[in-house]
């Protein structure tokens, strides 16, 4: 079948026998593309013997044997012809550069090697630099929170201890006119304490509640309903009541307005509508 017969034609090469049949069906090369699913490219090389075309020996056997079962050419005899032309014609090496498998044994290459170098360099730099500054940092005094948080807790600032290990208690010191108030509920009552710079303290104060005005406010002053149910002490002593049961009161609560109160004994200042 290779070398054909004179007297009636029939082709000679495996692409000639394929494209005889396929346009002995009326058939366009590519409607085989879509039986076959194989580029049009490739079936165009394989009809017309140009093998270098195709990535391989194993693939031109592969679409010519295709190409046979979908005009209905007999694949073995195809695959024949191809073996025999592909001896004499295919001349390219196998395997192919752009199939050649990966070697899973060769490593990366040094282009790669630098990048990944360089990343690490730059990461370890970081880290460096980090905890070498945090180290600095360590060494830094701390500095002690602002005085005023315990204030504006009401709380009384702790007590130093001298450098000496005694423990006796060295006493604040205390501005001029001031002292400490404290407020201390006998039943209970809503409050609210304020300065210049805003409240202090907005609760509802029950029996045996205690509230220590800082001694860092400025201007402090109290609102409540029930000035009757609270018991006011200036450095542990007692000052006259802030008001009575029949009206909410807003006072100053100050050492000095309590004490300037005791004194001339003014009547609490009622407080605003709303």
């Amino acid at each position: 079948m290779m070398d054909g017969d004179s007297t009636t034609g029939a082709p000679r090469t495996a692409g000639m026998m394929l494209r005889s049949a396929r346009e002995a069906q009326g058939l366009s090369l590519s409607d085989v593309a879509q039986r076959t699913r194989i580029p049009l490219r490739h079936l165009e090389a394989v009809e017309d013997g140009k093998f270098q075309a195709l990535p391989s020996i194993t693939y031109a056997m592969g679409f010519g044997r295709a190409y046979a079962r979908a005009v209905g050419v007999d694949e073995t005899e195809v695959a024949r012809a191809l073996r025999a032309e592909l001896a004499t014609n295919y001349q390219r090496p196998e395997p192919l550069q752009d199939l050649e498998p990966i070697d899973m044994r060769r490593g990366p290459s040094p282009s790669v090697v630098v990048i990944a170098a360089a990343i690490a360099i730059v990461l370890l730099l970081g880290v460096g630099l980090y905890f070498g500054t945090s180290l600095f940092r360590s060494d830094e005094p701390v500095t002690a929170p602002a005085a005023t948080v315990a204030g504006d807790l009401g709380m009384l600032p702790p007590t130093p201890t001298p450098a000496n290990g005694n423990t006796a208690p060295v006493a604040p010191p205390v501005p001029a006119g001031g002292g400490q108030v404290t407020l201390t509920a006998t039943g209970t009552t809503w409050v609210r304490i304020f300065d210049d710079t805003g409240t202090l303290v907005n609760k509802e104060m029950k029996e045996g509640d205690r509230y220590d005005v800082p001694m860092t406010a400025k201007n402090p002053q109290i609102r409540t309903g029930r000035p009757d149910l609270l018991t006011v002490t200036v450095n542990g002593s007692n000052v006259p009541p802030l008001g009575t049961a029949e009206r909410p009161i807003t006072v100053g609560v100050s050492a000095e307005a309590l004490r300037n109160r005791g004194s001339a004994s003014p009547t609490p200042t009622p407080s605003p509508a709303g």
